[in-house]
């Protein structure tokens, strides 16, 4: 069974499909939304959960991402396609550019990273901290789009819910991000402390800040670009539905 956890703006296009159902409860508190069985092009299955709630008021930093993947799990969910929207760190990046990271640099603190006092303590090899398998359809499907896109990058996760300021960004560009967020972990880890399959995809929203020739990052132009990608990526999802199954 695929997941899909649907990120900023993401949740809105799958409006038609929400649930007035009650969010799952865990050993971990409650999921940031109900978990949606949904049909992509009226045939495969998946289970959809919205990050940040379906009216989307969850901080990145206050998301229950241990309930979220915990969850899923639950339901029988293997795989997990988590979709982001970022800034661009990386210059050659644009506004509308789809992204498929294959590395995180996690500069959060706070929040819950393990499931270890259920499960007990395990050390996870984060070599690799995304799926080679799923990351492979996601790459298919993005090259089939027809959308500008990268097949690699280095995700930094900062700990919102403010965006970062110029020095911050030019401290990640050192680090060798080429976009940033705020989601990627600890939901990463912790998808991958219990065995499931794990990869993402970004959309870039906005060049990241200090990055290009913007004194300030336009918040109406962030949210156009936001509902842009977001439908965007709801085509590269389906294909990419088609190619797990």
């Amino acid at each position: 069974m695929i997941g899909v956890i649907g990120g900023t703006g993401f949740s809105d296009v799958y409006s038609d499909i929400q649930a007035d159902g009650s969010p799952d409860t865990t050993p971990f508190g409650e999921t940031s939304s109900p978990i949606t069985t949904a049909k992509i092009k009226g045939e495969k299955e998946i289970l959809f959960i919205a990050r940040h709630g379906n009216n989307h008021s969850i901080a990145p930093h206050r998301v229950n991402y241990r309930a979220n993947i915990w969850a899923l799990k639950e339901r029988g969910v293997d795989s997990i396609i988590a979709t982001y929207a970022v800034g661009g760190i990386d210059p050659e990046l644009s506004v509308g550019d789809i992204v498929v990271p294959d590395q995180i640099v996690d500069y959060t603190w706070g929040r819950d990273h393990s499931f270890e006092e259920h499960i007990g303590l395990t050390h996870i090899d984060f070599t690799s901290p995304f799926d080679s398998g799923v990351r492979d359809s996601i790459i298919r499907s993005v090259k089939n789009s027809g959308f500008a896109h990268q097949t690699d990058g280095i995700y930094g996760v900062t700990q919102g819910p403010r965006l970062e300021t110029a020095a911050e960004i030019k401290r990640m560009k050192r680090d060798g991000c080429t976009v940033v967020g705020m989601t990627a972990m600890p939901e990463a880890a912790l998808a991958k402390e219990l065995d499931m399959r794990y990869a993402g995809v970004c959309f870039v929203v906005n060049p990241a800040a200090g990055i290009g020739d913007q004194p300030s990052i336009d918040k109406s132009e962030l949210q156009l670009a936001v509902e842009t990608g977001s439908k965007n990526l709801l085509k590269v999802i389906g294909k990419i539905i088609e190619y797990r199954s």
